[in-house]
């Protein structure tokens, strides 16, 4: 039986999907999609966010918070776009759950991918302890979900 692959964060395979459209490689990673070990996905583009698009943060909370509807991700011109993060998460999820993925390393400080720490929701650069939307999820549905190594 083979192992099934490993989830990744799209930025990490070298993919341009942040939010100011550029990739965040990591040598490792991109080396893992090309082996057909790992699976990258981008939850935001695929809760149909563009790409650029402005910077974002949860307000009130984590992932777990959004989820539970208890706080909400804010972009920096205000807009809350947490249904685009919660409906990209799940399509994520879909695709886990299709390919029986059980690990995943995804971008580190995100408002989606963030795993452990994530931005404060204030758009000042200061971290706080909690997970994305999407890292937030995985971990619901026994995924685990680890940042990236270093390059």
């Amino acid at each position: 039986m083979t192992q099934p692959p490993l989830l990744v964060s799209s930025c990490l395979a070298g993919i341009p999907c942040r939010y100011n459209g550029k990739a965040k490689a990591n040598p490792a990673i991109v080396e893992a999609v090309a082996r057909g070990e790992a699976v990258a996905a981008c939850a935001e583009e695929l809760g149909e966010l563009p790409t650029p698009r402005p910077p974002a943060e949860i307000v009130g909370g984590d992932g777990h918070d959004v989820l539970e509807g208890r706080a909400c991700v804010i972009d920096i011109n205000g807009e809350d776009i947490s249904g685009q993060f919660i409906a990209g998460a799940q399509t994520v999820l879909d695709l886990v759950q299709h390919q029986r993925i059980t690990e995943a390393i995804l971008q580190d400080r995100s408002p989606s991918c963030g795993c452990g720490t994530i931005y404060d929701g204030s758009h000042t650069g200061k971290l706080v302890a909690g997970d994305g939307v999407l890292a937030a999820l995985l971990k619901r549905r026994g995924v685990n979900v680890s940042a990236p190594p270093a390059n």
